[in-house]
């Protein structure tokens, strides 16, 4: 693609009102391709049927209409589909769908990186190399594609795929932003969640900036000298800075947090951490936490058995006083649960689980 060329995808209203007027068309014209891309989407210019012929040519000569690329598709026993696609060449992302039990919640889960920045010891996504950062239309491009896919329409987003949000901020909110506009995807803000592995300065960045979305932190182990064994964010960004943070963030902006929890047995787990956890889950108040057993088995770690999982939770709840929210693993059969995913697969094949 050339770097001269405007790519129409990932762009808010006020930069394709920027282009339109360089190129002498009507200002109307950017709501229409606007709502044209988010509201109808519409996958290609000739879609624009309200347009002249003359000015799609003129469009099609100074933009771009780009999609991400399909490499492969994996549906799970449980509904979950996973998808791996090419952004660029030699650039690989995976994105899941994820239908609730009774088809009310559609979630697709995406990705803001290739690959990650972070290395937590519980996920094969930071087993990849790292290759850069997508821009804004590559991650909303996966939400297009997707539903294009499953001829559906999410009614949920979240930032949990490859990759941590906070280091690629200003696509990740811009694409929030586009998703969450009535004249975009129109997306109720509750209904978008950022995650990150605990990036203080990105969520510092996030109350100053008085976002409305939904917010997680992967937490992952309530000792701060041993959170670093599991999650490496923790030697830059220590669990005392970032539980300040989030008090900051319940506080300033009054709304509660998430906390998302790999339970790894003599990990994390037993009576001593949990005691922990409900210690933090007190002093930030508002929050949540989900809960999820460990899915990844390429470390010496094992699974939680379901004894294991009711007990911790169990006191966790009885506890705590916030509420606790087992997750589970919908698309672990595919390599599609939280953690496991590292592009596992061969290019241009479809697979059913049953």
């Amino acid at each position: 693609m050339k770097e001269d060329i405007f790519v129409l995808k990932g762009k808010r209203l006020a930069e394709l009102q920027e282009f339109c007027a360089s190129l002498g068309l009507e200002p109307y014209r950017a709501k229409q391709i606007y709502q044209g891309i988010y509201k109808n989407r519409y996958s290609s210019l000739e879609q624009f049927t309200t347009f002249s012929k003359e000015v799609r040519e003129k469009l099609k000569a100074n933009a771009s209409f780009p999609e991400i690329q399909l490499g492969r598709e994996l549906i799970s026993k449980d509904g979950t589909r996973k998808f791996t696609f090419e952004v660029e060449p030699g650039k690989e992302v995976e994105t899941v769908w994820i239908p609730s039990g009774d088809g009310d919640r559609k979630t697709i889960c995406i990705s803001s990186q290739v690959g990650c920045t972070l290395n937590c010891a519980f996920c094969a996504t930071g087993l990849l190399e790292y290759k850069g950062n997508l821009q804004t239309w590559q991650i909303l491009d996966q939400i297009l594609q997707v539903e294009k896919i499953v001829q559906d329409r999410a009614t949920n987003i979240v930032f949990m795929g490859m990759g941590e949000p906070m280091h690629n901020y200003f696509s990740v909110l811009k694409a929030a932003h586009i998703l969450n506009d009535k004249d975009g995807f129109c997306l109720g803000a509750k209904r978008i969640t950022i995650s990150t592995a605990g990036v203080t300065t990105g969520i510092n960045r996030f109350i100053e900036n008085k976002e409305p979305f939904n917010f997680a932190i992967s937490l992952n182990h309530p000792n701060p000298n041993a959170r670093s064994s599991v999650m490496d964010v923790n030697d830059k960004h220590p669990l005392e800075k970032l539980l300040e943070t989030a008090r900051r963030f319940t506080q300033e902006l009054d709304r509660m947090i998430t906390f998302e929890y790999v339970m790894i047995p003599d990990v994390n787990m037993g009576r001593e951490n949990a005691e922990r956890l409900v210690k933090i889950a007190r002093s930030v108040n508002k929050c949540k936490i989900n809960v999820i057993p460990l899915n990844t088995d390429f470390t010496k770690w094992r699974r939680p058995t379901e004894e294991e999982v009711g007990e911790f939770v169990s006191y966790l709840r009885a506890k705590s006083g916030v509420p606790i929210l087992n997750r589970r693993s919908p698309g672990r059969d595919i390599n599609g649960a939280c953690g496991m995913l590292a592009l596992k697969g061969t290019r241009n094949e479809k697979i059913v689980q049953t």
